[in-house]
């Protein structure tokens, strides 16, 4: 029983050290970069405009494409408003189910829009979510396509490039935009952009060779923003670059701050997808998987400073009289699961489905989100689907549980034999170890049976964590009275009596009243047994629900009533399976232990 004991406190103290880790090390780290982004955008406002020659070049022939920005960027110092900026160019209208924005027909490059199905706040009034920003702005963040020339090429599209749309023109579902741009060298380009219902925009290129000559270019896409996103770093999550680089390539992931220190080339490949990713949202290109290219994830510190995923393919050479067509797809949108799976089926797209961070155990996590899911969509509410797949969990773990308190029981059967053993061998720890062996194996007792059910329920722990923490179908998703938002923190502090208080608690004070019955809840659920005679070990278990509760206070509701809910459900199974085994419940003798005042003179 002792080693059992000794095992959850084990793995009670692995907990607290993660937790601990985020409470003391991360948040104070959040608030840093916090204010570090203020002093960089600040500075950025401050500084000088670049030199605009370096912002209106191509890139250059031959090489990969460069950080260069389009005329006017290096203005987003002087802070040009979001409609400022839009109103400058000649734009074609995008209006789908999912999308509202519009191309630049500077560029022909997307780098105005907006997520129809998803507001910045709970607030149904608040506005909807913006995810492109054009270069002109301090927010910027675009994706371009274009080509870098070569023989007998002359001038081909890129950052500046002017194209031509039929007047009038709409990018719907049903209304595909063909662009147009016709060099002095004889190419005509025609780009045929359209987008389905939800994120995906297809481009087709075609180059057509009016000239005397065969002529050569090479394909170029690249996802430009300036800024980090606004939502807090965290371990369980990875914001920042990643891509599959080839059919049969793995998962590539950067982290920002690795590439400011140093800029990333990837090996050279044929297949997969580049991007960058946010807690919600992503944009990634998927370049013409038959074609070859090299890639880069980079940090410019040149003028505008800048974080850039770009792609440059081999050549494709155009013969004279001939034309040739290359198609690229590009992702802007919410990360969806069922939207990104369909993608990945329907387009062929390697591993797309990795866009979302199901994290080291996906073959946990991502079931577990499709049981979530499914439960959702049967009741309707995601806090209940919540609570439903965590009683499913439970059932299926209830086997292995049941051999886990089996084992604990047989251990307190010879309990008192093994302390006839330690009196008898207490000088002597070799013959100790080997007479408890002996004993173990004379009363069929396995003594780390009990922990292996609680080692196989870790990662399925850790899946559903990661699960309620990442997914964008958490977020907004509303529980029951005050809970108006599953991802956001229980929004009531005990500081202000829960509303009751005209004034703000402060975030470190910050104890909403899920976190209090999660506490309750994990003190119930540790009087399950009694307390640890071990006076550090006694210390340890009085004192962590305490913990558990203020650190939890800044989590998600959803994580904080899975918790909850979780322990109340473990007090019921080990009840059931105490039972069975003949073990006495000690719950409410444990309790009234807790609150009997102890006396004068003990320990």
């Amino acid at each position: 029983m002792k080693n059992n004991r000794n095992y959850f406190v084990a793995i009670a103290l692995s907990v607290l050290i993660v937790l601990a880790w985020q409470f003391f090390y991360m948040n104070p780290r959040i608030e840093a970069q916090r204010k570090a982004q203020e002093a960089q955008i600040a500075q950025q406002e401050a500084a000088k405009a670049a030199d605009p020659a370096a912002a209106t070049t191509n890139p250059a022939a031959g090489t990969a494409v460069n950080g260069a920005l389009p005329a006017g960027a290096a203005a987003a110092n002087a802070a040009v408003s979001r409609e400022a900026a839009v109103a400058k160019t000649a734009r074609v209208a995008i209006d789908t189910q999912d999308l509202q924005g519009s191309i630049n027909l500077t560029g022909a490059r997307f780098d105005d829009l907006k997520l129809k199905q998803y507001r910045e706040t709970v607030d149904k009034t608040s506005p909807i979510v913006t995810l492109f920003n054009p270069a002109e702005t301090k927010d910027a963040y675009f994706t371009e396509l274009g080509f870098i020339a070569g023989e007998n090429a002359g001038q081909v599209p890129g950052p500046n490039t002017v194209w031509t749309a039929p007047e009038g023109a709409k990018l719907t579902e049903a209304t595909p935009v063909t662009l147009t741009y016709t060099n002095d060298a004889g190419l005509t380009f025609t780009r045929k952009i359209s987008v389905d219902e939800h994120y995906m925009f297809t481009v087709e290129d075609t180059i057509a060779n009016a000239g005397t000559a065969s002529a050569s270019i090479a394909p170029y896409g690249r996802i430009t923003r300036y800024n980090k996103p606004a939502t807090p770093a965290i371990f369980v999550l990875h914001e920042g670059f990643l891509g599959v680089l080839g059919t049969e390539g793995s998962l590539v992931q950067e982290k920002y701050a690795a590439i400011e220190k140093e800029s990333l080339t990837n090996p050279k490949a044929t297949g997969g997808w580049l991007g960058i990713t946010d807690k919600y949202w992503a944009s990634s290109i998927i370049p013409a998987q038959t074609l070859p290219f090299e890639s880069r994830f980079s940090h410019f510190t040149d003028g505008q400073p800048r974080f850039q995923a770009d792609f440059k393919a081999d050549a494709v050479s155009i013969p004279a009289g001939q034309n040739t067509s290359l198609k690229t797809l590009v992702f802007a949108g919410a990360k969806q699961v069922p939207v990104i799976d369909a993608y990945e089926a329907n387009l062929n797209i390697p591993k797309f489905d990795l866009m979302i961070d199901w994290g080291w155990f996906y073959f946990f996590t991502k079931p577990m989100f499709k049981l979530m899911d499914y439960f959702y969509h049967l009741v309707g509410n995601f806090g209940v689907a919540i609570l439903l797949t965590t009683i499913v969990v439970k059932v299926l773990f209830f086997p292995l549980a049941s051999k886990q308190y089996a084992s604990m029981a047989n251990m307190k059967r010879v309990q008192p034999k093994l302390e006839e053993l330690k009196t008898k061998f207490a000088d002597d720890r070799m013959g100790l170890q080997q007479a408890m062996m002996a004993l173990y194996k004379e009363e069929k007792i396995n003594p780390v049976a009990g922990c292996w059910p609680v080692l196989l329920q870790i990662p399925v722990f850790f899946a559903l964590y990661k699960v309620i923490y990442v997914t964008i179908e958490m977020r907004h998703a509303p529980f029951f009275g005050w809970i108006q938002d599953l991802s956001a923190p229980d929004p009531t502090s005990f500081v202000n009596l829960f509303g009751l208080l005209p004034f703000a608690a402060p975030t470190f004070l910050h104890l909403g009243v899920w976190p209090i019955i999660m506490g309750i809840t994990m003190w119930v659920q540790m009087r399950m047994n009694p307390t640890p005679p071990d006076p550090t070990q006694a210390m340890l278990f009085n004192w962590m629900p305490v913990i558990f509760t203020f650190m939890l206070g800044t989590f998600p509701a959803g994580l904080v009533i899975y918790w909850a809910w979780n322990n109340t459900l473990s007090v019921l199974q080990q009840s059931i399976i105490m039972k069975r085994h003949g073990v006495d419940i000690e719950l409410f003798k444990n309790i009234g232990k807790a609150f009997r005042r102890k006396p004068a003179g003990t320990k």
